[in-house]
């Protein structure tokens, strides 16, 4: 099996290597759907050579282990291919910043994919993500596309257009979620089966249990002290997860304590988009060296993995910063989980075997209220033919306001992205919740250059 990865320059392409890795360790080499060709694509060809030496170190001596090639262009690195993982961030981390410090100057949220840092990142990235689908459907029709790319979201809306159900959208933060609620009800986080519904980066835990057995999530909520013993718990505490009934996404920290969040953003010495660009572009110049002096693969490896754990201790720490300052437990530092996810995806296509996986797809029935094509993410069955989003409970009221109003967002998103229309881009940032006026909205475009 060949699986391509766009953007695999990217800082966190060795993650996505080092779970097929463990799959190499695992199973024999000619074991159906395991990953024997990794192809490597991406515009800046430094940074390629820079994440290729990462791998060669993490490959060493491990039997079996995925060739590694490196593409020189888009349609040869998807020539042949049976997947094809999307994770591009279009501008680099410069862009990042500005996505962020552009609202900050008119005094609303500017984060990666929340609020109108998350629609000026979308306008930027889904006309690429739009011409990559037009060049897998042309070059590699038979591909299934992995989308992690930000805002995941809006792209993979995008990209299904093209697509269809081809391309299906993956975010490590639900997996996370159940993975820590199960642990903190004395569950087993691999076994247990539970609801959740919403889109990218807002969604609810709404029930969880072991199999056959009564739901956990009631007991977890009247238990103050196991809430406050992993990350949701603590960021949005008690009082209000009980008022809520459910276990939101962590970045619906943003919506709820918008407050909050606000200040601490514009209080810290930096954004997390100017932490990244400096913490990142350092890591790069370095290996680089270490690439152009022939140094031993290690020694990229090395600066890699201290950058890494750098990297998740400081995740989502504005956040963390409004609610007590606390830090990250360890068993939440070990890569965020998206690499988990996508492989255990391609496992079930390619192996025609059942997998329930919370993915970004059409919604068809799950949300009645929204059109069946548009993506939602939502827990899905996963075999040889794709996924299926599975039955859900009805969203409660307050959810489902949020989930039409942000799902609007996002269809202007990406009609502005596609068609190039000011009054789209308007509407896209002014309906967002957490812009506070249609002329706030408009400045900002102006700042971004639309």
């Amino acid at each position: 099996m060949r699986l391509t990865i766009l953007g695999g320059g990217g800082f966190r392409v060795p993650l996505v290597h080092r779970a097929l890795l463990d799959d190499a360790r695992r199973r024999p080499a000619d074991a159906p759907g395991r990953c024997t060709e990794l192809v490597l694509y991406d515009t800046d060809r430094d940074r390629l050579a820079v994440i290729a030496s990462v791998l060669a170190a993490q490959a060493e001596d491990v039997p079996g282990a995925p060739a590694v090639r490196l593409a020189e262009d888009l349609d040869e690195a998807l020539r042949g291919t049976d997947f094809v993982f999307s994770a591009i961030r279009v501008g680099g981390t410069a862009g990042r910043v500005a996505d962020e410090r552009i609202p900050l100057a008119e005094g609303v949220l500017g984060q990666e994919t929340v609020g109108a840092g998350g629609v000026l990142y979308a306008l930027r990235t889904v006309p690429v993500a739009v011409r990559i689908a037009e060049r897998v459907r042309a070059v590699a029709p038979d591909a299934w596309v992995i989308n992690f790319t930000n805002p995941a979201g809006m792209v993979t809306e995008a990209m299904a257009r093209v697509l269809g159900e081809r391309v299906i959208g993956i975010c490590d933060s639900p997996l996370g979620l159940v993975r820590r609620a199960a642990r903190a009800a004395g569950a087993d986080p691999d076994t247990v089966e539970f609801d959740y519904t919403g889109l990218n980066h807002l969604g609810w835990l709404r029930s969880f249990r072991e199999p056959g057995g009564a739901d956990l999530l009631p007991g977890l909520l009247a238990d103050p002290v196991a809430l406050d013993s992993f990350e949701e718990g603590k960021l949005f505490g008690a009082e209000w997860l009980q008022a809520l009934g459910a276990l939101p996404n962590e970045y619906l920290h943003y919506y709820y304590f918008r407050r909050e969040t606000l200040d601490s953003v514009r209080t810290a010495a930096e954004t997390r988009g100017e932490f990244l660009d400096q913490q990142q572009g350092g890591f790069f110049a370095r290996a680089a060296r270490v690439v152009r002096d022939a140094q031993e693969p290690a020694a990229s490896y090395a600066l890699w993995e201290r950058t890494r754990r750098e990297r998740e201790e400081t995740y989502m720490a504005e956040s963390r910063e409004a609610t007590g300052g606390w830090q990250r437990d360890s068993c939440d530092l070990d890569g965020g989980g998206y690499d988990q996810v996508a492989l255990a995806l391609m496992r079930a296509i390619a192996r025609g075997e059942r997998a329930r996986l919370v993915l970004n797809v059409p919604n068809g029935r799950t949300v009645p209220e929204l059109s069946p094509d548009a993506i939602v993410e939502t827990v899905c069955e996963v075999d040889g033919e794709g996924a299926r989003p599975l039955a859900a409970a009805p969203l409660g009221e307050a959810e489902l306001g949020l989930v039409l109003q942000l799902k609007a967002v996002e269809l202007a998103a990406v009609e502005a992205a596609t068609s190039g229309s000011r009054r789209a881009a308007l509407r896209a940032l002014a309906l967002h919740p957490l812009v506070d006026s249609p002329a706030v909205a408009a400045r900002i475009l102006e700042r971004a250059g639309h």
